[in-house]
């Protein structure tokens, strides 16, 4: 009799099948690679939109300040300052345009390429804090709306075979609404964990080292654990047209009953992705073979991506089945 109920029970969803399924999906719809194809080229070729000035002035005031109170740390602070000073030449606000939860992929965002084959960017700084909010906010909702497009048509393209464009661009600002929503959540979880967790790990670093280290592991022990619960948020949205909240819901619901595969599925996604992307990443950025990166990277992250549907709609379907039979089962007794 167990062995007869046992089969009532559906198989978990296959994480070789849903890679294989994914990547065959973008080869039938190879345009979508334009879409990571067209933002890495931008960041790579397009005008950079900089804080350095505004960094050089914050923190030169800052390490003047603190070499007036304590002289002998000034060779430790002019470290600081050089380290900054680093950051600022690279840092690019446009990688914004890389927005999570939902974004378009982009190797360049982390990168920040300083130069191109044919020379240097252009150059365009914001000189204000209140400017840089206020830039930040429009580029992060930009790319959150240009995200938004290309999940849907992804997804489309995954669990349909083809993509509506009509349909697609007629829903676009109530997925949008949805997606704002959701990223409203990810930066309210995460400011909700970070802020007590910092007071108290610097209140268990007065004890010492070690209690400091375990305050550290443990609240990045938590942050994981979230996030990881949050991962398939964002599908819920594409794949069945939820609400930012049911689709939370439904990811906290699915992860819990499918955590070893849902964490061997995202381990493999980033084990290919990563591994990769240092292949992509061998030729400098000041030659054209670049270019090479960028396309294989377009290539294996729309892939990765279109795995990720295929893979929420088995395991949804999954857990649907595997509830509506442990009923029969339980009626059975």
């Amino acid at each position: 009799m167990k062995n007869n109920d046992s089969r009532l029970l559906p198989s978990p969803p296959s994480l070789i099948a849903a890679l294989r399924a994914g990547f065959d999906s973008i080869t039938n719809h190879i345009a979508l690679i334009l879409f990571p194809i067209a933002l890495d080229l931008y960041l790579w070729l397009g005008p950079h939109l900089r804080l350095k000035q505004l960094i050089e002035s914050v923190v030169s005031q800052l390490v003047a300040l603190y070499a007036l109170q304590d002289g002998g740390a000034r060779e430790t602070l002019d470290v600081i300052k050089e380290a900054w000073m680093e950051v600022a030449a690279q840092l690019n606000l446009f990688a914004a345009l890389r927005s999570y939860p939902v974004g378009i992929p982009s190797m360049m965002a982390s990168l920040s390429p300083e130069a191109h084959p044919a020379g240097a960017p252009l150059m365009w700084e914001i000189d204000s804090l209140s400017g840089v909010f206020v830039v930040w906010v429009l580029i992060t909702g930009l790319g959150l709306a240009a995200g938004t497009l290309f999940f849907d048509v992804v997804s489309q393209a995954v669990l349909f075979g083809k993509i509506d464009w009509a349909e697609t661009l007629e829903q676009w600002p109530k997925k949008i609404l949805q997606v704002l929503l959701l990223a409203l959540f990810w930066f309210g979880v995460l400011v909700g964990v970070s802020v007590p967790g910092s007071l108290i790990v610097s209140v268990v670093a007065l004890g010492g080292l070690t209690l400091a280290q375990c305050a550290l592991f443990f609240y990045g022990g938590l942050l994981l654990w979230l996030f990881f619960h949050l991962l398939l948020s964002p599908h819920g949205i594409f794949v069945y047209g939820q609400k930012a909240l049911k689709s939370i819901q439904t990811s906290f619901l699915l992860t819990r009953q499918t955590w070893l595969s849902t964490a061997l599925f995202f381990l493999a996604v980033f084990i290919l992705g990563r591994g990769l992307d240092m292949l992509w990443q061998v030729p400098p950025e000041t030659s054209w073979l670049a270019l090479v990166g960028v396309i294989g990277h377009g290539f294996v992250a729309t892939g990765l991506l279109a795995a990720s549907f295929i893979y929420y709609r088995d395991a949804y379907q999954w857990m649907k089945n595997r509830s509506y039979r442990e009923n029969i089962l339980q009626n059975r007794a």
